[in-house]
């Protein structure tokens, strides 16, 4: 692995140490209005339960926790530094019972089965082991019509055939592709 590539996983992609902390302060500036256009196109609201995977910094999981008091929001993110400063962003709504937010992976979700109305994950599939297996981790948390949005900025390198592969591997439907100036979402539900 090259230099350049292990500092970016570092800070970016699996956020570790002291680059992992500004990584996730660069994330959560960077990426919090593009996450709130991905919020956006799954419609939740007011006593919806929704996951995000991957949630970084915690910063659209803020966005989620404040949109509706109703709303329970629960997570999971491989990354101890991430987990941290997600948990300070979002002290008040884990304090209120409103987000969950764990350490964890895609493919190992510790959750049950048809438990959420939503999912999503921000410039987070690109970096997972196996894409298709945590797209079917989601799929079982998911209730019957959940949806999915799977998003990613311009520099995250994942190419739309490829997400909507992965989501029909995963046994989705109705996969369709949203794009802003700043990247582009993959939408599907779970039937």
């Amino acid at each position: 692995m090259s230099i350049t590539r292990n500092i970016l996983l570092r800070a970016f992609g699996r956020p570790q140490g002291i680059l992992g902390r500004l990584g996730g302060a660069i994330m959560a500036r960077m990426n919090a209005g593009f996450g709130a256009w991905v919020v956006g196109l799954l419609g939740v609201g007011p006593g919806d339960r929704v996951l995000e995977v991957g949630f970084g910094p915690g910063a659209v999981v803020r966005h989620l926790a404040d949109m509706a008091p109703t709303m329970r929001v629960a997570g999971v993110d491989p990354s101890p530094e991430m987990v941290e400063q997600a948990r300070a962003r979002n002290a008040a709504a884990i304090r209120d019972g409103r987000a969950d937010l764990r350490q964890g992976s895609a493919d190992s979700l510790p959750f049950d089965d048809d438990e959420f109305d939503a999912a999503l994950t921000v410039n987070s599939m690109q970096v997972w082991p196996d894409p298709v297996a945590g797209l079917r981790e989601i799929r079982r948390v998911l209730k019957p019509g959940g949806k999915v949005a799977l998003g990613f900025t311009r520099h995250s390198g994942q190419s739309r055939e490829s997400a909507a592969e992965f989501l029909v591997a995963a046994g989705f439907g109705d996969v369709r592709s949203m794009e802003t100036e700043k990247g582009f979402c993959m939408l599907a539900g779970k039937s």
